[in-house]
């Protein structure tokens, strides 16, 4: 026992092989330790979740196990390593590592309480909505969450391990400006794809008119959206213009309207004038598809003919063109019928004669 006693009493690294066998010992311990926390995290903690009515309780507990099961092993061994005396500068240094292993962890964790709500109730909303901008926007946002506590995390890990981070955040400051200055065009689109998504101005498959483009909304991305124009053609636009420029939303319109102006040869007279309106006036009232609001009106002398105006409003969900073309057939023959006659440009040449 003695020759035991003295070998234990010998000193390796500023500390007796009993003080090194204990801490080993300890640490040891903190492995096991860890390992029965994160089985009564399994077990017991989740089973008790299991009967709450609430899932949220669930959601956290398996987001947090990992991260809590190496916090607790941190904090246990730190423990053990306390019983040992080395000089200043390895105690300072052994010091400043665990510090920024502990704050490391706790910065894990934060991040996946953080994933694990936004997967389990921000996620779903998104994929319920009409418009997909919002699922390729929220992982974006997610990553950025993420990206953005990590960052503060380690910066308070530094901070705490005792390095001067003054200099980093100074650096990161100038890389920043630099990067936002490169990115410019890339963050106002992205800035004008979230104005999109908050103002909702329009959806997939709405028909929008913006800088002389008319089309149809196939896909609104993050940066761009795509619109399908009257053409057929498939137009890529940055979603920045969408926040300087005036959008048209030709679908959220409650009724289209029709102007047409109407021209009589000036041999019509009053009489005839009266009965083109009020033909115009029955086919309104006899054609469906169009709003009981309409406007007729005799407007003006022309040049070469006598000016009707006649303003009506074709229904939302009628079909526009074929609208349009029932009330042009049924003007041009009853209009014929009657004997109204269109005018065309003319021009009358009078000639003087010299005696």
């Amino acid at each position: 026992m003695e020759g035991l006693q003295e070998f234990l009493s010998k000193e390796f690294y500023h500390n007796t092989l009993e003080n090194w066998a204990i801490s080993l010992a300890m640490i040891f311990g903190a492995v096991i330790i860890a390992r029965i926390f994160h089985w009564f995290l399994n077990r017991i903690a989740q089973s008790f979740t299991q009967k709450t009515k609430s899932s949220l309780d669930d959601v956290l507990l398996k987001a947090s196990k990992e991260p809590s099961v190496f916090i607790v092993a941190l904090l246990a061994s730190w423990y053990g390593l306390e019983r040992l005396h080395f000089t200043e500068a390895i105690d300072n240094m052994i010091g400043a590592v665990y510090y920024f292993i502990v704050t490391v962890g706790v910065t894990w964790l934060l991040v996946r309480l953080i994933d694990a709500v936004i997967e389990k109730y921000l996620l779903p909303m998104a994929e319920k909505t009409e418009s997909d901008f919002d699922d390729q926007l929220l992982p974006v946002v997610q990553k950025g969450v993420r990206t953005v506590i990590w960052i503060l995390g380690v910066i308070v890990a530094l901070n705490n391990a005792g390095y001067n981070v003054s200099a980093i955040i100074a650096g990161m400051g100038i890389g920043g400006l630099a990067f936002a200055m490169a990115a410019k065009d890339s963050i106002s689109n992205i800035f004008g794809g979230f104005t999109i998504f908050t103002d909702k101005p329009f959806k997939i498959n709405d028909r929008i008119k913006i800088n002389g483009f008319d089309g149809t909304v196939t896909e609104i991305g993050l940066r761009s959206t795509r619109l399908k124009t009257l053409e057929g053609r498939t137009v890529t636009i940055p979603n920045s213009k969408f926040t300087d420029g005036m959008v048209e939303n030709v679908t959220l319109e409650p009724t289209r309207k029709v102007v047409m102006n109407l021209g009589l040869t000036y041999d019509t007279t009053p009489e005839q004038m009266e009965q083109a309106m009020s033909i115009l006036d029955d086919i309104h009232k006899t054609t469906e598809g169009v709003d009981e609001v309409r406007h007729i009106a005799f407007t003006d002398f022309g040049d070469f003919s006598l000016g009707i105006t006649f303003i009506y409003f074709i229904q939302k969900g009628a079909d526009i063109l074929g609208v349009r073309t029932e009330m042009n057939l049924k003007i041009l023959k009853q209009f014929n019928a009657n004997g109204l006659e269109m005018a065309f440009p003319t021009q009358t040449i009078y000639t003087k004669k010299e005696d």
